[in-house]
């Protein structure tokens, strides 16, 4: 069996698996975020922290409480990071220094994982299970919290109520992100991922001296790291390490955690809105721009013209051999479409216009199918977007979902838009034009600068993968970066709330021959359309100086 086949089959073995998994888990979801009751566990949670679930929050109430929990949050990561050295089970670790600590403690409140540091020598076993898993689970949840009250927005009428946040953050972690992530780490477990929580010690012998690696928690970490699209390793080489990846069952496995929740999230779309031939025409979009990335990728990666690669049947730079290159391909996408950002390759080896849609994947907005929440509530901002372009070609007020999109709408869906390529391209100037941060940079040129961009449109689309070479362990990177991952995580968030409380107070508007049947191939179409065409106006200029001029130079 040729590596080309082999892919295929793997990719369509994918397709299958999440395919099963659709309708099911996106029901179970929305039972999760509709029910009335409350289990045992969640009311004393609820006793804990002193919350009533039951309250119905408007959007203003429903921020506070997204950004007071996330600012509780980066302190209590940011100290936990300080005092390392004199905590038990550190290792032998010192404590991280406070750009570092600012940079990680942002990073994982805000779902992005970004590590400007090497995970084995720097974080012990309290930072690496108290702190960063905490925040793999409860930063997942709370973008999930705002996706679905983005949608109980559509689905309302009347009301400036969106739900209670405190009720959607805890249900989302109990129920949907603790369960099913204790069954992925077993199954990680038993293909050969390690789950210790043991010292450092030497693995074996290597050139007359010797490698020492320390062990840890790694399946359960992995399991949340991928389901929760957060995507900071264990290890510096992330889940191209055999510690958290070691076979190319458990590659497939991980891409398949890292789909499941933000596919399966159109359903639970449809089913509380009413109609699940809208969650399918979303769905489709998301697949549309998935698979034919997927295969494009494919074709860059595998028919290279240069003689090197023709010889050894496809790019294998910065690839393990155990997963190859048609697998490697699929797991880059899948990260840089979502809002992961675990790598099982390293992105900065790919060809140069393999290179560029990684880079591409994570402009789009982390919405095909984005991550968990955050691509659900991006992919209706850019379903408002097209509704509206379509609105000014036949002359008429958009309307979706039964909800007219008027200034007020528009207004806060265009700032959304705008907001993460802002971020992107202003840091990836300042930083190529002041004197010092060029320095970081491993390459000249084109793959330099395709490093800076990288690290910026990762940090501000809240992704957390890296192009490599960048030493992006440096005060200004650290605190630009983290900035970036800061205003980028949530600023979207304040006017997609926004949003969501202004469609809940709209009366339902009755369908008419003249209104756009937004559950249509049609539509689709043209949601599809209209996300590559204002990424590729937003981005060109900087695509063109980065990697597009790499792959035509090569």
């Amino acid at each position: 069996m040729g590596p080309v086949t082999a892919a295929v089959l793997q990719l369509a073995a994918l397709i299958g698996a999440l395919a099963l998994c659709y309708i099911p888990f996106g029901n179970y979801m929305a039972k999760v975020y509709t029910s009335d009751k409350h289990w045992r566990v969640e009311k004393w949670i609820y006793k804990g922290i002193g919350a009533n679930p039951d309250t119905e929050m408007r959007w203003p109430a429903y921020l506070r409480g997204v950004l007071a929990f996330s600012l509780i949050g980066v302190l209590f990561l940011y100290l936990l990071q300080r005092i390392q050295g004199i905590l038990p089970g550190s290792l032998n670790f010192s404590s991280v220094n406070p750009a570092q600590s600012f940079n990680t403690a942002v990073s994982f409140v805000t779902n992005t994982n970004w590590q400007s540091y090497y995970g084995e020598q720097t974080m012990g076993h309290v930072v690496q299970t108290a702190g960063l898993a905490v925040q793999n689970f409860v930063s997942a949840a709370v973008g999930i919290a705002v996706a679905v009250a983005l949608v109980r927005g559509f689905a309302r009428s009347r009301t400036g109520e969106i739900g209670n946040f405190w009720s959607d953050l805890v249900r989302g972690t109990i129920r949907i992100l603790v369960p099913f992530s204790a069954i992925a780490a077993v199954i990680l477990v038993a293909c050969g991922a390690i789950q210790n929580f043991s010292g450092i010690h030497e693995v074996g012998q290597f050139m007359g001296g010797s490698q020492q690696w320390n062990g840890g928690a790694v399946a359960s970490q992995e399991a949340i790291k991928e389901l929760g699209t957060n995507g900071g390793g264990y290890f510096n080489a992330n889940s191209a390490h055999p510690f958290e990846n070691p076979t190319p069952f458990t590659n497939l496995f991980e891409i398949f955690l890292i789909l499941l929740i933000p596919f399966a999230l159109t359903r639970t779309f449809g089913v509380m809105v009413g109609s699940v031939k809208q969650g399918y025409a979303i769905l489709a979009t998301m697949f549309t721009i998935w698979l034919g990335f997927v295969a494009l990728m494919m074709w860059t990666e595998f028919a290279h013209h240069g003689a090197a690669l023709q010889a050894a049947g496809g790019a294998y730079e910065g690839k393990e051999v155990r997963f190859g290159v048609g697998s490697s391909s699929i797991f880059a996408v899948s990260t840089t479409l979502t809002s992961t950002g675990a790598v099982d390759s390293f992105h900065s080896s790919f060809t140069g216009l393999g290179g560029g849609i990684t880079l591409l994947s994570m402009m789009l907005g982390e919405i095909a199918p984005g991550g968990t929440g955050s691509g659900l509530y991006g992919i209706l901002i850019m379903a408002i977007i097209a509704v509206f372009i379509a609105g000014l070609m036949v002359g008429r007020t958009p309307e979706y979902l039964g909800k007219k999109i008027g200034a007020r709408e528009i207004k806060l869906s265009a700032i959304y838009i705008l907001i993460t390529p802002a971020l992107a391209l202003v840091f990836t100037a300042a930083s190529m034009a002041l004197p010092t941060p060029p320095h970081s940079m491993l390459n000249p040129g084109a793959h330099g600068f395709s490093e800076v961009l990288y690290a910026f449109t990762s940090a501000a689309n809240n992704n957390g993968s890296a192009f490599a070479g960048l030493n992006a362990n440096t005060d200004w990177y650290n605190t630009m970066t983290g900035l970036a991952m800061l205003f980028g995580r949530f600023l979207p968030m304040v006017f997609v709330l926004a949003l969501a409380g202004s469609l809940a107070e709209q009366k339902p508007v009755p369908a008419t021959a003249g209104t756009l049947r937004t559950e249509k191939p049609l539509f689709t179409g043209l949601l599809v359309g209209a996300i590559l065409i204002i990424t590729g106006l937003t981005y060109f200029p900087a695509l063109a100086l980065g990697p597009l001029a790499e792959g035509l130079a090569s």
